[in-house]
């Protein structure tokens, strides 16, 4: 089996496509992979890391309205199925997977014109434009989140990182936390915050959070804040830097997951679906640009019980205060939110999508 995987720019088109290309490798070690991505996404160091090829395509935005990059769009777009073209041409590719995202849509196109067969998986509950585009003649369409309006779409849910799936089936959750917070040089008894903005991470969290930081350190919580590379925290007055630990990026998100009590985050799918697997509460602040994904994706956990949403421009000192603080620091609480969010979540789509991709004919995900 030869496969051309389509992915690239955040994280949360990456983790799933590594994802899958692990449970393909898996499946059969003779298995040819190739990754399809940018120069300039997280997928130009993350892939590499991971051990496999990646094949370069010019990123082409998609414009949502008209602008200057849409006069260029038929010149990028042009180039960038030529240089799709040629990566399927170097793999041999049986079939192509495409996880959205700039990349995505010349992967579809260069397919169709080659006549390889297309397997489209969608993290979001609302699909973006080249999801939309290339499900309208793959050959199997899969979702992270059931509902998701795509045609012919089968709910597999999300490819998750095998560090998350190997937490979420070990045993004794107390000594997991106890273990991951010494190794972070966390006090092992502390209720215990993690922030994070995603890959990119997210100013209005740093900015919100760190102005909070002295009173949720008074109240006996401790937390560990990823800020995203050159994004800065600025920690509030008598802050203790070693009790609000800030990382520009954590690299062993499954240690982190597992010291956390309650995650404050973006609701990205990567996010929720991370969380929901693993039994996490979460304090949810959606994004607030694109077509309201975010807010679709965490809408379910939420009414379950299994966390909280909060626009992003109501995210401020006095919700910290008022919403996160008492949850955090109430185990009755936050156990029956942890419970509530592991009720959601769904299956975990890597085995299914990689078996899918594998299946005769191209896949069936």
């Amino acid at each position: 089996m030869r496969v051309l995987l389509a992915g690239g720019g955040t994280a949360g088109h990456v983790a799933p496509l590594l994802a899958t290309a692990d449970a393909l490798r898996r499946r059969d070690a003779g298995t040819a992979l190739l990754v399809l991505g940018t120069a300039e996404g997280l997928e130009a160091r993350l892939v590499p890391e991971r051990g496999y090829r990646l094949a370069e395509v010019p990123r082409v935005p998609l414009p949502r309205r008209p602008s200057a990059d849409l006069l260029r769009l038929p010149g990028r777009l042009r180039a960038a199925v030529a240089a799709a073209h040629r990566a399927l041409e170097e793999v041999g590719a049986d079939v192509v997977v495409g996880f959205g995202g700039y990349v995505a849509t010349p992967a579809y196109l260069a397919a169709r014109r080659a006549g390889v067969p297309v397997v489209v998986h969608e993290q979001n509950s609302l699909p973006g434009v080249a999801n939309r585009l290339g499900a309208r003649w793959a050959r199997h369409v899969a979702v992270a989140f059931p509902g998701t309006p795509l045609r012919g779409a089968m709910h597999t849910g999300m490819p998750l990182r095998t560090e998350v799936t190997d937490l979420a089936r070990a045993g004794d959750r107390a000594e997991r936390r106890r273990a991951a917070r010494e190794r972070l040089g966390l006090d092992p008894h502390a209720p215990t915050l993690l922030v994070t903005g995603g890959s990119l991470g997210a100013q209005r969290l740093n900015d919100v959070l760190g102005s909070t930081a002295a009173d949720l350190l008074a109240a006996g919580a401790q937390v560990l804040h990823a800020s995203g590379r050159g994004k800065e925290v600025a920690l509030a007055p008598g802050a203790d830097p070693a009790r609000y630990v800030v990382r520009p990026y954590l690299d062993d998100m499954g240690t982190a997951y597992a010291a956390a009590d309650l995650v404050v985050c973006r609701s990205g799918a990567g996010t929720v679906s991370e969380l929901t697997a693993l039994g996490l509460p979460g304090v949810y602040v959606p994004l607030p640009i694109g077509n309201g994904e975010q807010r679709r994706n965490a809408e379910a956990v939420v009414a379950a019980g299994g966390g909280v949403l909060v626009p992003d421009a109501e995210l401020d000192a006095a919700f910290v205060r008022e919403r996160v603080l008492p949850l955090l620091t109430d185990p009755g609480a936050l156990a029956a939110a942890a419970a509530a969010a592991g009720a959601v979540g769904g299956p975990v789509g890597a085995d299914a999508l990689g078996g899918g991709v594998g299946a005769p004919g191209g896949g069936g995900a």
